[in-house]
């Protein structure tokens, strides 16, 4: 429901509108160093306002820890932390308030629950994120420190548009986080064009681990790429999601797919760093897609509360490209999982060690 993770649980609450979101995170260790300051640089990443091609909604995302810190340092119980609203504009909703927009969860929400928080959306806002890209700094952080982990990711489509070279450095020195430097200007163009007629485009955010330890995961209910899918896609507006070389393996032969082992290394990572839902060693890669936005100035026909047909509108602000600052809620997710996996691992089988052969990464496909 609100809470995800087996060792590692965190729990999100708050709407879009509210005066404030937040999460709790149960189940971290004690001695991690962390202060408000360490959230700042993740969240202006995932944050509206900072550009022209974003929601021009301008929070100050300002993490409160409330409790499961002291000195600078995590104690072992549970870490509440708070962030609170600062730029909701509710009257932008008051017109569609007795409206199902199309594409959105205003229907099933209403069909679920016999009652909505219209106001940005409520409960089912992407603002909702904000908390798990919080929570997931302190994971980062602990996956790094403790086994050397990296997660990282990146915009590796937009509409049609597919970069034409990749260059790590260039990811985090544009605003759409895209591996190819000379094509920004291209997809500035892009966004500007999508932005005055008025729709929305789709995108796909490739998520990678580098340093994982073989081992984690577990072998059947528990397999790491299961609990990443599930992690991805209970991200909004996310519509699909690839471990690897995901839906183009069904084209490919079992001898191309199957990733060959040398002393040297594997020497391929079509399985995109995960075998019988255990992490080989090799990098953990997921493709994630997400859909075009549906709150569009552009009219379209739906149902009021009565069952009326009406014309709907929405105004307000908006993403007209959801994706562009998803890479680091898919980084988020991803963390996470990791760090939830690698604490049952070593619960369950901390006394095991290394075993041997260990084989190297190889190429990281």
């Amino acid at each position: 429901m609100n809470t995800f993770g087996q060792l590692l649980r965190v729990t999100t609450f708050g709407e879009s509108h509210g005066p404030a979101i937040g999460c709790v995170i149960d189940g971290c260790p004690p001695g991690i160093a962390i202060s408000p300051e360490d959230f700042a640089h993740d969240l202006a990443r995932r944050a509206t306002g900072r550009t022209r091609h974003t929601s021009a909604r301008h929070e100050a995302d300002e993490v409160e820890i409330l409790s499961g810190v002291y000195e600078g340092k995590t104690t072992g119980t549970p870490i509440a932390l708070l962030i609170r609203n600062t730029d909701a504009r509710s009257k932008d909703y008051a017109n569609i308030a007795a409206q199902f927009r199309p594409g959105h969860a205003d229907y099933t929400y209403w069909q679920k629950y016999g009652a909505r928080d219209p106001r940005g959306g409520g409960r089912s806002s992407a603002r909702e994120t904000t908390m798990r890209v919080s929570a997931a700094v302190i994971a980062k952080k602990w996956l790094a420190e403790k086994y050397g982990v990296s997660v990282r990711g990146h915009l590796a489509q937009i509409g049609d548009v597919l970069p034409r070279t990749f260059d790590v450095a260039a990811i985090e020195t544009n605003p759409f986080f895209w591996p190819d430097a000379g094509q920004v200007s291209e997809l500035e163009s892009f966004m500007d064009a999508l932005r005055k007629s008025g729709d929305s485009v789709g995108a796909r955010i490739v998520v990678v681990a580098d340093g994982v330890p073989p081992g984690w995961g577990e072998p059947v209910y528990g397999k790491l790429d299961a609990e990443l899918a599930a992690a991805m896609m209970s991200i909004n507006a996310v519509k699909g999601v690839e471990i690897g070389d995901g839906f183009a393996s069904v084209a490919q032969k079992g001898s191309e797919h199957r990733d060959e082992a040398t002393r040297g290394g594997f020497l391929s990572n079509h399985a995109g760093g995960i075998l019988g839902g255990i992490s080989s060693g090799q990098r953990i890669v997921v493709s994630v897609a997400f859909k075009p936005t549906s709150s569009l100035r552009l009219p379209v026909r739906g149902l009021d509360v009565d069952g009326n047909e009406v014309e709907i509108v929405v105004t307000g602000r908006h993403d007209p490209c959801v994706g562009i600052r998803a890479t680091p809620i898919c980084e988020a997710m991803l963390a996470l999982v990791l760090m939830d996996q690698a604490l049952r691992h070593r619960a369950q089988c901390g006394e095991v060690g290394e075993v041997s052969p260990r084989i190297p990464p190889g190429k990281p496909g």
